[in-house]
């Protein structure tokens, strides 16, 4: 498995949140090889990671990714990388 990880600067936290609900994770939910998605916030910060099946799979997804959090007003993409998951409860 792997994981596209993302972290952003949160610039308003309710409207972030409202479109991540509303826009982002719908369409996460139709990406295909997902297993998961988590999106956590502290203060005005905010990291989200999406596991996917495979390495193509993530791959593909971390472009989509970085061009949502690219186009909304209310987040500032800082990073965004896939990495190999090696361990999972």
């Amino acid at each position: 498995m792997h994981a596209v990880v993302l972290m952003v600067t949160i610039h308003d936290p309710e409207a972030a949140i409202s479109k991540l609900r509303e826009e982002v994770v719908p369409v996460v939910k139709q990406a295909p090889g997902l297993v998961t998605g988590h999106w956590t916030r502290k203060d005005d910060s905010g990291i989200g990671m999406i596991v996917f099946e495979s390495e193509d799979a993530a791959n593909a997804a971390r472009e989509r990714a970085a061009a949502m959090a690219d186009a909304d007003d209310n987040v500032t993409l800082e990073s965004v990388e896939v990495r190999e998951v090696v361990a999972n409860v």
